[in-house]
């Protein structure tokens, strides 16, 4: 109860039953109680004072005030008597306390300030108004030291260590003598195809993996919904920020995923965030995927639960850990990804489905990278290993890849969602998801119901590239089912070098450094697309090809 309220217990009191100050229908008069206290006229039988943590340890400022009040509130504390009672013009000693309570007091004056007092100076000092002032000059002529001792690093950002990690990195791109590969202005729709600097590349550096970003059909419904509701629902959806477009997205999700409801966040890195560190606290255990997303990360620091990875895709060593750490936990939630973003390889979902019924936790799955691109119908990695939905408890997904829009969204039981929607922080006290972007969403999920060969062209793009650079001898990682291929180069600066030779040939390719991957394991990711062609595909591999054969 004490630790729920934040409240502190200064004394403990043992009353004669029956003298609490009580109004007519026996309700405690809480101000008489306190007045009572403070004057020392409570009937007491017996009492307990206990160890004290003052407020506002180590405050910013000591003024003579605050000081005097400590002071002040320190001894009423001690001789039990009301702190009105306590004269700043008399002394310690005059109150006829002993050596033993004047070192107690020292201390708790250093617990409070920080400032060790000599004894001696205590006793020398006679009023306590003048020791309020003594301590006043001391404690501002220790700020001023310790000042002027903070090197610039805790303080100006330029300093910072990890700013100038970032700046040597970005100097050594500067040593290849070739463009900045990160950051580079799209100028035009970023399809199968993009434009940068006046020049039209194939476009391997999108999540537009259905090509619905750009259909005509998905942008009239985005312009329409500007007309009916404006650019913003200007509120949370709490407030006054709900609109039926966002009821029909959620209600439509939760049919399409399988599961009773729905709710949609305005990103999809917050909605990892929030989610996460929303449902899980300090009594609680999160295992999480070694090779998990950031905002996995994120949301994992936020709840302030015990955190602990197992190794990429490792069912066997997830169990070991839940057979020994199950039993400390309240909730124990197990966190994986449908496709991974590093390496586009899936987990081996039955297994871990069997490990959260066997143990008793919860299973949460992010599939920003799997909705709309596995399993027959786009349905996800759900549909893919043909798995009842309600044995997963959080699906989350993102809006900006298969939908076409911004976002992300958890699905699963009406309880969790209703749960969420009074209550998650980055919901409630967000503002909605746009018009534009709600419509844009819902009007790709319907296209995606509509015309499914999207997904199954997708999925056939992606084998054929996949499988001519392993015919070539690419790293591949561990690449399966899914439209992201990585081709591992390992050095960093090599790996931005071949970036740069296929930008020149025509493809546009992001490379991936440390720290987004290990100092070894740089990659280039290609992401396909159903708009892709043979013949683009073809024209990607080729220039890899060139690339291996003059050492790139």
């Amino acid at each position: 109860m004490l630790r729920e309220h934040d409240l502190q217990v200064y004394q403990v009191l043992l009353l004669k039953p029956g003298t609490l100050p009580k109004t007519s229908s026996g309700k405690v008069q809480r101000l008489a109680c306190r007045e009572a206290f403070l004057a020392g006229n409570l009937p007491l039988v017996a009492s307990e004072l206990l160890d004290i943590s003052f407020p506002e340890a180590h405050p910013k400022n000591y003024s003579v005030e605050s000081i005097q009040s400590w002071i002040c509130q320190w001894l009423a504390t001690k001789l039990y008597i009301s702190i009105q009672s306590v004269d700043g013009n008399e002394s310690f000693e005059s109150y006829g306390l002993d050596s033993l309570t004047a070192a107690t007091f020292i201390q708790d004056l250093e617990t409070w300030s920080g400032y060790l007092l000599n004894i001696s100076t205590l006793q020398s000092l006679g009023a306590n108004a003048n020791l309020a002032e003594y301590l006043a000059q001391e404690l501002a002529h220790d700020r001023s030291q310790i000042s002027a001792q903070i090197p610039p690093e805790y303080y100006q950002i330029e300093c910072f260590p990890e700013y100038a990690q970032l700046q040597q990195r970005l100097t050594q791109i500067q040593t290849l003598e070739i463009p900045n590969p990160y950051f580079q202005v799209q100028e035009s729709l970023t399809r199968d195809c993009t434009q940068i600097q006046g020049r039209t590349l194939i476009n391997y550096s999108t999540y537009n993996y259905l090509g619905l970003s750009g259909e005509p059909r998905v942008s009239a419904a985005a312009k329409a919904a500007i007309d009916c509701y404006g650019t913003s629902v200007c509120a949370s959806r709490l407030a006054s920020g709900e609109r039926l477009l966002h009821q029909e997205l959620e209600q439509e999700l939760a049919e399409f995923i399988g599961v009773e409801d729905c709710i949609v966040y305005v990103s999809g890195h917050a909605t990892n965030v929030t989610t996460i560190g929303h449902l899980f606290n300090s009594q609680d255990l999160i295992l999480y995927d070694a090779l998990s997303h950031n905002s996995i990360l994120q949301g994992c620091a936020l709840s302030g639960a015990k955190t602990v990875p197992f190794p990429h895709n490792d069912w066997q060593a997830l169990d070991k850990i839940l057979q020994d750490q199950r039993q400390h936990y309240r909730r124990v939630v197990i966190v994986i990804e449908g496709v991974y973003s590093m390496d586009g390889d899936i987990p081996d979902l039955p297994r871990f489905i069997e490990l959260k019924q066997r143990h008793k936790t919860l299973l949460m799955v992010d599939e920003a990278h799997s909705i709309g691109v596995l399993g027959q119908y786009g349905r996800g990695i759900g549909e893919f290993f043909d798995v009842g939905r309600n044995q997963v408890d959080l699906w989350m997904g993102t809006l900006s890849k298969a939908f076409a829009s911004c976002g992300g969204y958890i699905a699963g039981s009406k309880a969790l969602i209703n749960y969420l929607k009074y209550t998650a922080p980055g919901f409630v006290y967000s503002v909605g998801s746009s018009p534009a972007n709600t419509a844009a969403a819902l009007a790709s999920l319907r296209l995606l119901k509509s015309e499914p060969e999207r997904v199954k062209t997708l999925q056939k793009r992606s084998q054929q590239f996949l499988q001519l650079a392993q015919a070539q001898g690419w790293n591949t990682a561990t690449s399966q089912n899914s439209p992201i291929i990585p081709i591992v180069v390992g050095n960093s600066l090599a790996c931005i070098q071949l970036s740069h030779h296929l930008f020149q040939a025509g493809i546009n390719v992001q490379p991936m450094i440390y720290p987004a991957v290990a100092n070894d394991a740089a990659r280039l990711r290609f992401f396909i697309s159903c708009l892709h062609t043979e013949a683009q595909i073809n024209q990607a591999i080729a220039a890899l090809a060139n690339a291996k054969s003059i050492g790139c």
